[in-house]
């Protein structure tokens, strides 16, 4: 026969609520000395299995995001952006433009922090709770291929439709072949006006017919995608690792003319 302390713990793991069984003892010891009332103690009970449960979330929503780990808004340097640009960043980072699948697509040379920004947007729509996926492009054409040549294409647009937030890295990497074109067209398209896309590019609007060959398919996937969407242009932007890769040349330079 169970006492009623440990018929207490065994129903809260019978119902799933560990967090309450964990903090259950602490925080009854914490209402007797503070003279909570029975309706405060479940309260507080009640806000900790919570705060777990939200936690647990988003580490699974982590996990599945398949994002770059490190690439946040904290390890970005956000001053080597114009401020209008700063100041879009940081309007994005609410996630309020999910809610109308608005569209980010940000454009600039190699090295300008495209990559990083896009991770750290999913970074930060993860810990607001909600579902992303971070892919370079080239990867998930094939893996659209893959499933049209198994004929469950379909089914794999349907898993990627459980995702607020689609991340398309390198958009302008793709091999240029005819299916990979029409699978990601048909991707653009499933979503459009449904879910966000985030997208990377070294191509501007008027090189995409690179990706997709056929005009009026280069010129139905822009519309799909600009129709509702941030643009955030960084052609300007001085390239990181070139910076970096210079800074370091002149200081072996410098050494070297001191030795």
């Amino acid at each position: 026969m169970l006492n009623p302390r440990e018929e207490l713990l065994t129903l809260l793991r019978t119902l799933n609520l560990s967090a309450m069984g964990e903090a259950v003892e602490t925080t009854a010891l914490r209402a007797a000395k503070e003279g909570l009332t029975h309706e405060a103690f479940l309260l507080e009970l009640a806000r900790i299995e919570q705060a777990a449960k939200a936690g647990r979330r988003i580490e699974r929503l982590r996990k599945q995001s398949e994002l770059l780990p490190g690439k946040t808004f904290r390890s970005l340097d956000l001053n080597r952006f114009d401020p209008a640009t700063r100041m879009q960043m940081e309007r994005l980072q609410g996630g309020t433009f999910l809610k109308d699948a608005i569209n980010v697509v940000a454009i600039g040379r190699p090295g300008a922090g495209k990559s990083h920004f896009a991770c750290a947007l999913g970074h930060a729509l993860v810990e607001l709770g909600c579902p992303v996926l971070f892919s370079p492009t080239a990867a998930l054409v094939q893996r659209l291929l893959a499933a049209k040549r198994d004929l469950r294409l379909p089914q794999e647009l349907a898993k990627l439709d459980r995702f607020e937030c689609l991340i398309l890295d390198d958009i302008g990497y793709v091999q240029h072949d005819r299916d990979e074109m029409e699978v990601l067209f048909t991707l653009l398209a499933e979503r459009y006006e449904r879910k966000s896309v985030v997208i990377t590019t070294n191509l501007v609007f008027s090189e995409w017919d690179r990706i997709f060959k056929d005009p009026m398919t280069t010129m139905a996937a822009i519309d799909r995608v600009v129709h509702h969407s941030v643009v955030l242009d960084l052609m300007g932007v001085e390239s990181y690792r070139a910076k970096v890769a210079a800074t370091k040349k002149s200081g072996i330079t410098k050494t070297a003319v001191s030795a």
